[in-house]
């Protein structure tokens, strides 16, 4: 009987023993999961990320050439933009390739890749880099940026203004000089960006410059363009006065601009939709920037492309990239329903394919 006894107390003492073991190892899993160091956190997660961004970006980018790995997250990350940064651009990314994949909108968010569109793509072989050219949304000094990575220049200080759109001296070749093998190689394997911004506000945007302040080294704007379209859109014949946003709005949204487009050349990508000058549902493009957000997208382009530690993009002066409601509100307050549903038809594209609202004023 006292053998029993001592092997029922043995038995209790080792069933004690088992139970501090199991709630130590417990409470030391609750504190290291509670006090885990950042940095092991974020080589935890990084897998995660690599998955979700090779899904996106498919093979036609390099991963370690569009993902540095200075972007993988960190605990610190969750704090700041260095998590949220290539969330946001993939779900661009995304959004781009469902509306690609509308079959309702086909007709405005797919286009061929001609030479107009290479026309607009500009190579940066040494570091190799693809940027689509989109007027009126900060692009020169993206070109900048690319002409001293060209090596053309030592810094962006050092470039004259009037040298940048001079393609015989800035040492920055188009796409479409390349053979048909090279374009596609560099399609493929390319960084490749652009950037966009509000399409009714980049509109308003094209008018002043070209029609309205009219810069003296393109003259033919004022006196060759904007006499076209007034011939063909002014209702008001007897009217003497220039080129007024109510003609430009008409001429874009006439189904049949196309005319016009060919008489006026080249000069009209200032002012033709995004789809028509980058092709982005054919090209699979690593980044796409927003003009309005553009303070965080220059350096995040800029550390994807791995060249950030070689260029800066040109300080950006306070609230210039920000969307004016207001100004856009007032430049459509004149303007017919007809003419503006008419061009809101044409930019549908635009306005879905990169996520931008719908005009109130068109909703009203």
């Amino acid at each position: 009987w006292l053998m029993c006894d001592n092997m029922h107390h043995q038995w209790l003492l080792l069933a004690a023993c088992f139970w501090v073991i199991f709630m130590f190892m417990v409470a030391s899993k609750f504190i290291t999961l509670t006090f885990k160091d950042p940095d092991g956190y974020g080589a935890k997660q990084e897998p995660l990320i690599l998955t979700a961004v090779t899904k996106v970006e498919e093979v036609h980018v390099p991963e370690e050439k569009h993902w540095p790995e200075d972007f993988q997250p960190t605990g610190k990350a969750f704090s700041g933009n260095l998590i949220r940064q290539p969330l946001v651009h993939m779900e661009r990314l995304e959004l781009l390739r469902n509306v690609c994949r509308d079959t309702a909108l086909r007709n405005l968010s797919h286009t061929a890749v001609s030479k107009f569109v290479l026309d607009r793509i500009f190579v940066c072989d040494k570091h190799k880099i693809l940027f689509c050219q989109t007027p009126k949304v900060g692009n020169t000094q993206w070109k900048k940026v690319l002409i001293v990575l060209n090596g053309a220049f030592s810094s962006i200080e050092d470039i004259p203004e009037n040298i940048v759109h001079d393609h015989e001296k800035n040492g920055l070749p188009r796409l479409s000089s390349f053979s048909d093998v090279e374009i596609k190689k560099r399609l493929s394997l390319y960084f490749k960006f652009f950037i966009v911004r509000d399409p009714f506000e980049r509109l308003i945007s094209a008018f002043k410059d070209k029609f309205v302040h009219n810069p003296r080294f393109e003259p033919w704007y004022r006196h060759e363009i904007a006499p076209g379209i007034i011939r063909k859109y002014r209702k008001n014949r007897t009217e003497t006065k220039g080129l007024q946003f109510e003609d430009f709005v008409r001429y874009l949204g006439d189904p049949n601009h196309r005319w016009l487009d060919v008489q006026f050349g080249d000069h009209i990508i200032h002012w033709v939709t995004y789809v028509e000058l980058c092709a982005p549902c054919e090209i699979t493009y690593s980044v796409i920037g927003h003009h309005e957000t553009l303070e965080d997208d220059a350096p995040y382009i800029l550390k994807a492309a791995g060249i950030d530690h070689l260029v800066s993009y040109p300080t950006i002066p306070p609230g210039i990239t920000v969307y004016n409601k207001t100004k856009v509100e007032r430049y459509f307050s004149g303007i017919s329903k007809r003419d503006i549903r008419r061009l809101y038809a044409r930019f549908e594209g635009d306005f879905k394919l990169f996520g931008y609202r719908e005009p109130d004023f068109l909703l009203n």
